[in-house]
């Protein structure tokens, strides 16, 4: 299996718990590691036999930047399960981080993984 990744996509939304964070946007950050198998593409070299990495960046923007999330835990539910539902992706591992949520501390978020895991993956 092979991976297309997205790595430190950047997107303005509304999340947060206390009263403050409800009335701004904030900046959260995304990596996206989605397995597919990519050979018909390579061989063809046509973008449709291909898992589209800036139609799943589209999708996922607009859908981030229209929602608004009390918990980070439950934007990466609803992202994984947009990812799975819309596009040829078995398994998925997403990183969403809150830069600059707590001070001191560069990022923080979560990181799951969704879908079949593969036998075998580059890199993992």
């Amino acid at each position: 299996m092979d991976i297309v990744y997205i790595k430190e996509l950047e997107i303005q939304t509304v999340i947060g718990i206390y009263d403050w964070e409800r009335e701004i946007r904030q900046t959260i950050s995304m990596d996206l590691d989605m397995a597919t198998d990519i050979r018909s593409a390579a061989a063809t070299e046509d973008i449709n036999k291909t898992l589209d990495y800036k139609a799943v960046s589209k999708r996922l923007i607009a859908f981030i930047e229209e929602a608004e999330f009390l918990l980070i835990e439950t934007m990466a539910e609803e992202v994984a399960a947009i990812v799975l539902a819309e596009f040829p992706v078995n398994w998925l591992r997403l990183r969403l981080g809150k830069p600059g949520a707590v001070t001191g501390a560069r990022d923080v978020g979560v990181i799951i993984e969704r879908g079949e895991r593969p036998d075998r993956l580059p890199g993992f």
